[in-house]
């Protein structure tokens, strides 16, 4: 669906302090392939909220085939918030993951560290290669999340050739694109942020990643371990399993998070009335869910689209409200607006740039498999255990079965001479399972994981849980890590971006809810 620094000289450290300090010896002043790029044109943003922020913003200009520097060139979008702290301690990339999310608006991110520590960083936004801004923007079929679409799990024949047909057609639709398709591959990316790096006047970037954002910390810190001095990672790819398997377990722990919010929504049940355990909420669900593929609300929420709006309850606690007030207005008051509204803020009508950036990058990054009878094995095999998104989750990746260009080999990411960096997850991140951070955790051997046990979120750092972002806080202003100790695990732990308590809920429900989060929600 929907990694970094220069070796740190232990001598003289303190334990749990292992400071991403700069590295010693020569660091390039030029970028990928000696490409040194022209100076960034500053001027005032175009979107308000960066405005309002003070920031600046311009072009990066990079060669389309860093190979060719000479050749074709690409104009990445890039705004600029400066530091406001006496101490500057250089330039912060951020990337929201994706493949696909913009960036651009990120370098507001730094006012949300605690204790002002962001403010001796100069935080640079950018749209990606192909994304938002950036020119050219790839773009495929604008129309292609248009609603009611054929029922996502193929129980006949015809049904699976129909969604063939549609991802086959998407993925001829994307060839319109030319040549840049065959050049946003996750190293395009970060050969573009070197570039950027030189064009900001820096020997070293300090990089804040979410999500997909995370593999491509891992890749640039492969590539230009030299170049990176601090790094924060939050929701870990797993470098081992790009893209193919790691949508297949995405898929098992998207149903188990689902069922999370079944309960959830079962706890509060004197407040929505969907049932009073989870079983009974889920049997509903699915009960909507096969109505609305007979026939869809409004003509317009089928099946599908009912799969897609409560996958976000997978991904984050922040919506479950929202959420939870649609499937109420729907089954108790035929509200499918709301619904639908929800839909669309996720699949924004006739915008396809996320998903067409997305499906370039993945399907280019590394070789899919060919075969369409491995997907559809592989595929039932994960539905039978867990029916949530499977399915949804195989057509949306279904592109890269006929992707115009041709794919690349990923990158052996390799931390050995990487500096310390803060990785972040909580452990029931179905989007990037903990699993992952915990590869990346071996790969980074100076590295150190913060984990929350029992929680759902993905990359939900700087939200407000303070044992969390008073560590980023901390590093970020000193380098200073929680202490790396032996075995497979996390080195710090805390507790996870809490559940909300809905108005109205019950005296009963709100002590439940008020239990610390630790004891309340871990299930394995």
């Amino acid at each position: 669906m929907k990694k970094i620094l220069a070796v740190l000289a232990a001598a003289g450290v303190a334990a749990g302090t292992l400071a991403a300090a700069p590295v010693a010896g020569a660091v390039s002043a030029t970028g990928p392939a000696g490409y040194t790029p022209p100076p960034i044109s500053w001027g005032p943003c175009q979107s308000a909220s960066l405005k309002n922020a003070g920031a600046e913003c311009g072009f990066l200009v990079v060669p389309m085939d860093h190979d060719q520097p000479s050749g074709a060139k690409v104009q990445v979008a890039v705004s600029r918030i400066k530091h406001k702290s006496a101490q500057y301690q250089g330039v912060m990339l951020v990337n929201p993951g994706g493949p696909g999310g913009s960036g651009l608006g990120l370098s507001t991110l730094g006012k949300y560290v605690p204790n002002h520590a962001g403010e001796a960083y100069d935080w640079i936004g950018f749209d990606p290669r192909g994304v938002g801004s950036s020119k050219p923007a790839v773009t495929c079929d604008g129309n292609y999340f248009s609603s009611d679409r054929p029922p996502y799990v193929p129980a006949t024949p015809q049904l699976e050739r129909t969604w063939l047909a549609k991802t086959e057609g998407y993925a001829k639709a994307c060839a319109k694109n030319g040549a840049i398709l065959d050049h946003v591959k996750t190293t395009d990316v970060a050969q573009d942020m070197d570039s950027l790096r030189v064009a900001l006047g820096e020997k070293q970037i300090n990089y804040y990643g979410f999500s997909y954002g995370t593999y491509l910390g891992q890749v640039y810190s492969t590539l230009y371990p030299g170049h990176v001095r601090r790094m924060v990672l939050d929701g870990n790819v797993d470098p081992r399993k790009v893209w193919y398997q790691a949508n297949l377990d995405q898929d098992v722990a998207f149903d188990r998070n689902i069922k999370i919010y079944f309960d959830w929504l079962a706890k509060y049940d004197s407040v929505y009335h969907l049932g009073n355990t989870g079983a009974e909420v889920e049997k509903l669900w699915y009960d909507q869910q096969k109505k609305l593929e007979r026939t869809p609300a409004g003509g317009v929420i089928g099946g599908d689209e009912w799969t897609d709006v409560f996958l976000q309850a997978g991904y984050y606690v922040f919506g479950w409200e929202d959420m939870a007030k649609a499937f109420d207005g729907w089954v108790h008051r035929g509200d499918w607006q709301t619904l639908k509204k929800l839909y669309d803020e996720s699949n924004p009508p006739g915008d396809d740039n996320g998903y067409a950036v997305y499906s370039a990058v993945q399907c280019t990054d590394v070789q899919w498999p060919a075969n369409w009878h491995r997907w559809r094995l592989d595929t039932w095999k994960t539905y039978f255990r867990a029916p949530f998104e499977t399915w949804g989750n195989t057509w949306f990746n279904a592109p890269c079965l006929n992707w115009p260009a041709k794919p690349g080999k990923p990158v052996e990411v390799d931390g050995g001479d990487v500096g310390g960096i803060l990785l972040i997850s909580e452990e029931l991140d179905a989007a990037t399972p903990y699993e992952g951070s915990l590869e990346v955790r071996k790969l980074f051997p100076n590295s150190s994981l913060i984990s929350a046990p029992g929680g759902t979120t993905h990359a939900g750092s700087l939200s407000g849980v303070a044992c969390v972002d008073d560590k980023v806080a901390d590093y970020l202003a000193t380098g200073a890590l929680p202490k790396r100790t032996p075995g497979n695990h996390s080195d710090a732990r805390c507790e996870p971006v809490p559940p909300p308590v809905p108005a109205g809920a019950s005296d009963q429900a709100q002590q439940k809810s008020d239990t610390p989060a630790l004891a309340r929600l871990p299930r394995f």
